[in-house]
């Protein structure tokens, strides 16, 4: 295997990184490969296993795609697998590879995933595919790496979670994204002559309209607790976690804690909820015709279906025209928006034939137009790759962009257009920790089953110790 050793270790540590119980230690290599002299034997029969969160609608896409591959390279069987969803995906591979029997040759990751597969020495890094120049086979014209041209097709925040760990190296590509947007009532907010918020003051006085209209509403519900304190900290520069392995943890602080006590007080008042304290996604809330509704709903551009409200039988119509627009904001000239949606790693099995093969696949998977766009559509998944808007397929789709049947294309088009605003979080072993410590202490800042020092307290400590 034609593996870069960067740093130093025993040999007996290079023969394998999924031996039991390095999974949970300190990183002791860095696996950076490098294309073998020869290259890819597509003589040689070669087996390799995704392992991902789609449902069977989209297997059935992906399946077709895997038959389009496979006839590119006739040596390569792609299997996959559905996992749960995406901490189930990293929960399957950290036994795996603490019991080294890992299978898996790619996966979907977040970048916190990353950290933990990272820390066992499991993933490559790509860094040096990614600039290879060597053609695939003799009689080829493509290379194994990426062109100039695809590189700057990648939208460059989703590009960008390639280097999340922050060593310099790159660790995965960006396979389909989501972010978060604000749904409202449309019909509504016409009838009612009411402003779209785009800020967050703009949101709270709205929210305060609306409750004045009708007194038995929740104005707006907020899906995400984790992503409302991650996107408010990153919107106030009030500070979450950092790079500093000395200092990772930094949003006990007291500006966080007026953030939360204004939003806290805003909760309690009647105005908002979250999808942990209404128990369900607050989408129901919104498509609700019942006595209790919301009029905004902030959520996943992947969720946009489950905004939408269903016909009544009564008139053969739904009962109100959805609209969508990007978050609120602090400052409208520093916008930001998490980014979202699944990441592909490649994992170092310690054979170059199944490392080029999976390459070549998620190379294929993300490259390619047609499976971009088919995949967007059938998902809600915001394409990776800019050249997709320009598919006469994937255009048709978002110019029938509406408040009804059609409002996946409405989300995905707002999605497109706040490219400039998305942000990710550090990640490192830990973060995905500091997520959901955060996501529970604002529940419990809300509800008052603790007081705000409290719950930043709580927080704080269940990441540091």
């Amino acid at each position: 295997m034609k593996i870069n050793k960067s740093l130093p270790i025993l040999a007996t540590m290079l023969a394998s990184l999924t031996v039991a119980g390095c999974f949970g230690g300190g990183r002791n290599t860095l696996n950076i490969f490098e294309v073998p002299e020869g290259g890819f034997d597509t003589t040689a029969d070669v087996e390799i296993m995704f392992y991902h969160t789609m449902n069977k609608n989209l297997q059935e896409v992906l399946d077709a795609y895997i038959e389009d591959f496979q006839s590119m390279y006739p040596n390569i069987t792609v299997y996959h697998r559905a996992i749960g969803g995406y901490d189930d995906v990293e929960d399957q591979m950290t036994k795996a590879l603490s019991a080294g029997e890992n299978e898996c040759d790619i996966a979907y990751c977040y970048p916190d995933h990353l950290a933990s597969y990272n820390k066992a020495n499991a993933i490559v890094a790509l860094e040096k595919l990614i600039d290879d120049t060597t053609p695939i086979t003799a009689d080829s014209s493509e290379t194994f790496g990426f062109t100039a041209e695809q590189k700057a097709d990648f939208i460059g925040a989703y590009w960008q979670e390639g280097y999340s760990l922050d060593d310099g190296h790159f660790y995965c590509l960006p396979f389909s994204k989501s972010s978060e947007v604000m749904y409202y009532n449309k019909t509504f907010f016409e009838q009612h002559e009411l402003k779209v918020p785009t800020t967050w003051d703009e949101m709270f006085a709205v929210c305060k309209e609306i409750k004045t209209i009708d007194p038995n509403s929740i104005p707006l519900g907020y899906d995400s607790s984790s992503n409302l304190f991650i996107t408010l900290t990153e919107q106030y520069k009030s500070g979450y976690t950092t790079n500093d392995p000395e200092n990772r943890y930094t949003f006990n602080n007291d500006k966080n804690k007026e953030i939360i006590s204004k939003f806290a007080k805003f909760h309690q008042d009647g105005y908002m909820t979250t999808k942990a304290i209404y128990g369900s996604y607050t989408s129901g809330l919104f498509v609700s015709t019942e006595a209790v509704r919301s009029y905004i709903s902030i959520g996943s551009t992947a969720g946009a279906t489950n905004q939408i409200p269903p016909v009544d039988e009564n008139t053969g119509k739904r009962p109100f025209e959805v609209g969508i627009a990007r978050i609120p904001q602090v400052d409208l000239n520093d916008g930001k928006v998490i980014s979202q949606g699944p990441d592909v790693c490649i994992f170092n099995s310690g054979d170059d034939q199944k490392i080029m093969a999976s390459w070549l696949f998620v190379k294929y998977l993300t490259t390619s137009v047609e499976f971009q766009a088919q995949f967007s559509m059938s998902s809600g998944y915001t394409p990776v790759i800019k050249s997709v808007e320009n598919n006469p397929v994937y255009a048709d789709f978002l110019a029938k962009a509406d408040g009804g049947a059609n409002l996946a294309a409405l989300s995905t088009k707002t999605c497109l257009e706040q490219e400039d605003w998305y942000f990710t979080s550090p990640a490192f072993d830990g973060s995905s920790d500091a997520r959901n410590e955060v996501g529970y202490l604002l529940d419990a800042a809300f509800t008052g089953t603790k007081t705000i020092d409290q719950a930043f307290e709580d927080a704080y400590s269940n990441c540091v110790y």
